[in-house]
């Protein structure tokens, strides 16, 4: 029985603590980029970019849940500069490649990518 115990606990703190991280990349209309990682583990998601965004450096983070099984969520995004908004993102069949759009409170739009095309920038 003690033994079982073990076990279990050793799973559950498997299970809250991994996770797996892929890249992901902003793009502006002007060209500008931000780079950053998404991280996803059943103890939840994050997300962190950071580069210029509309001529000024900073840097975007929010939190999603990892365990939604759906195609496309809405994730809330703040930034380092005060600017806050909603990133949608849409995931391939794979649930790890995707693609989405940022929408901040300034007026602000930029596409994303996230898993193997992020890789590329």
């Amino acid at each position: 029985m003690k033994s079982n115990i073990l076990v279990v606990a050793a799973v559950a703190a498997c299970l809250s603590s991994c996770g797996f991280t892929v890249p992901v990349a902003v793009i502006s209309s002007n060209g500008e980029v931000m780079r950053g990682t998404a991280t996803a583990a059943v103890s939840g998601g994050s997300f962190t970019v950071a580069g210029k965004l509309k001529g000024k450096e900073t840097k975007c983070a929010g939190t999603y849940n990892a365990l939604d099984q759906s195609i496309t969520i809405s994730m809330p995004v703040q930034c380092s500069d005060g600017r806050k908004g909603f990133v949608i993102a849409t995931r391939e069949a794979n649930k790890v490649d995707g693609s989405g759009r940022v929408r901040l409170n300034d007026g602000t739009e930029a596409d994303f990518v996230f898993g193997k095309a992020a890789a590329a920038f």
